[in-house]
């Protein structure tokens, strides 16, 4: 199910993870819900927002209250697991960007 994540007060952060998944996808999703579920558990955490298309490629974009809670999350153990199968197996390729975000707002009343 698709889902926004709360809007929070500025500035905060965001780490955009772009990537498609290759043809060996067996465990991907039983991975990505257990990064979810642990990634709400982190300290600084704020959210995230997730899509794919049919063709794999997927945006997943979690906030962060600051620069050194999205240092922690990367250094977590369970995350460092899932990054290694990533690597090794279920991405072709993959972007990760790390932006400050310096306002946000909703709508379509508020635009």
């Amino acid at each position: 199910m698709s889902h926004f994540a709360p809007l929070h007060d500025s500035p905060y952060y965001a780490v955009i993870f772009t990537n498609r998944l290759s043809e060996d996808i067996f465990g991907y999703a039983e991975m990505a819900d257990k990064m979810e579920k642990t990634a709400k558990e982190q300290p600084g955490y704020l959210g995230h927002e997730s899509a794919r298309d049919t063709a794999g490629f997927g945006i997943t974009v979690s906030y962060w209250t600051d620069e050194t809670a999205i240092l922690a999350w990367k250094q977590v153990a369970e995350h460092l697991f899932a990054q290694k199968q990533g690597k090794a197996k279920w991405y072709d390729y993959y972007i990760t960007r790390v932006a400050r975000v310096e306002r946000a707002y909703d709508g379509p009343e508020n635009r």
